[in-house]
């Protein structure tokens, strides 16, 4: 098992302590920063949203790896949250969240293990899963009998459609049908819906290319939803969507439960998308503090390299000062470059704030998260939010 590092006992974490309370201009660097008033008024803004629409709400908590945000997230209206691996779910329901769907297959038998005694040892906890083949129902339905799950202890099981992400998932239609099937052989489970989400499509600049490949996902999913529905399988909900696409999602009328993610910090590349009709607008809410810690004729270095923040979408992009471009300096260094002819530079020890391009991966490379009241300039540290699910792969 991949046990996650306890942020609590780090020395980061004990250090950090002393800070709270303190001027943001205190933080060491680099720094994973949460400005919780923006962040606050993202969280509003998409709870009003999926009420407005009728929508359940299950937030990403892979985004941000914390028990703490996803009871936030749940405080607010979310029915429960989303996670990827399964001990993402346990470490989660080891910090009181109490409703975790894992929308992701899980094969091996010493995961599905761990899982099977969560069931059975945590019975106000609601777990559910998605699979895509025969393998991962039979796997399951024989760990949780093993453990002792039965009647109540039942665990919900979403059947996920390959709507055009390419990845996991079953072709649309019969598969699904197949699958609910072997699914109701066992008393164990019980299938929940279908899960339909189309990463693929969240990064797609242009809304009209976003529209066309949510029309696509729409189409497979209602197709599969009909086949189910003849083959005498209600399907209770349909659940996907993210921060890219949801307003596609909920206009399409097909999806019942939105799992965006993104929404609560943002993230340069997500800034990068041409907002689309009828959305709202989320702001930026998690920054990465620098500093300058050399200069050149017609560059400066700060301190913010690939170990302090991920690159698969892209470098940072600086908040500030304005100005500048960030440039690839390896793993401890950031190049900071003037974006016009003319531009200054900032100087040796000032700060740097600089927008992470994936927020995902960014947190999962720090022990903690600084959540910081009244604004990145004049604000104070008002409390430390763990990385509770860092290294939790398994």
């Amino acid at each position: 098992m991949n046990v996650p590092l306890d942020p609590v006992r780090s020395p980061r974490w004990q250090n950090a302590q002393a800070l709270i309370g303190q001027p943001v201009a205190r933080l060491d660097t680099p720094a994973l920063v949460i400005d919780l008033d923006a962040m606050e008024r993202n969280l509003a803004h998409m709870a009003a949203y999926a009420r407005a629409h009728g929508l359940r709400l299950r937030p990403h908590a892979k985004m941000h790896k914390s028990a703490e945000l996803a009871r936030l997230q749940m405080a607010h209206g979310a029915v429960g949250v989303c996670v990827q691996k399964t001990d993402e779910a346990l470490v989660l329901a080891r910090g009181g969240v109490t409703d975790i769907y894992i929308s992701n297959e899980v094969i091996a038998p010493p995961k599905l293990q761990r899982l099977a005694q969560a069931v059975r040892t945590l019975p106000d906890t609601r777990f559910a899963i998605a699979v895509d083949s025969a393998a991962g129902v039979l796997r399951l339905a024989q760990a949780l009998e093993a453990a002792g799950v039965g009647g109540e202890g039942r665990i919900d099981v979403f059947v996920e459609v390959d709507v055009g992400h390419g990845r996991c998932g079953v072709p649309p239609g019969e598969p699904a049908v197949d699958l609910a099937r072997l699914i109701a052989q066992h008393p164990v489970l019980r299938f929940a819906g279908l899960q339909a989400y189309h990463g693929a499509a969240q990064h797609r600049r242009d809304p009209a290319e976003r529209a066309k490949a949510i029309g696509e996902a729409a189409w497979a999913a209602a197709l599969t939803r009909e086949r189910l529905q003849a083959a005498g399988f209600p399907v209770p909900l349909i659940t996907g969507a993210g921060t890219g696409t949801f307003s596609l999602e909920t206009a399409s009328h097909i999806w019942g439960e939105l799992q965006v993610g993104s929404y609560l910090f943002m993230d340069a590349d997500y800034a990068r998308n041409e907002s689309a009709p009828m959305a709202p607008v989320f702001e930026h809410a998690l920054f990465l503090k620098a500093q300058v810690m050399s200069r050149g004729i017609q560059h400066a270095v700060c301190d913010a390299g690939h170990k302090s923040h991920a690159i698969d979408s892209g470098l940072p992009s600086v908040w500030s000062p304005p100005g500048l471009v960030f440039a690839n300096g390896g793993d401890e260094h950031g190049i900071l470059r003037a974006a016009h002819a003319g531009q200054a530079l900032p100087d040796l020890g000032d700060t740097v704030w600089l927008v992470p391009g994936h927020c995902d991966p960014t947190v999962n490379l720090h022990d903690v998260l600084f959540g910081v009241r009244g604004g990145l300039s004049d604000g104070k540290v008002e409390r430390l939010i763990a990385v509770d699910t860092r290294g939790a792969l398994g």
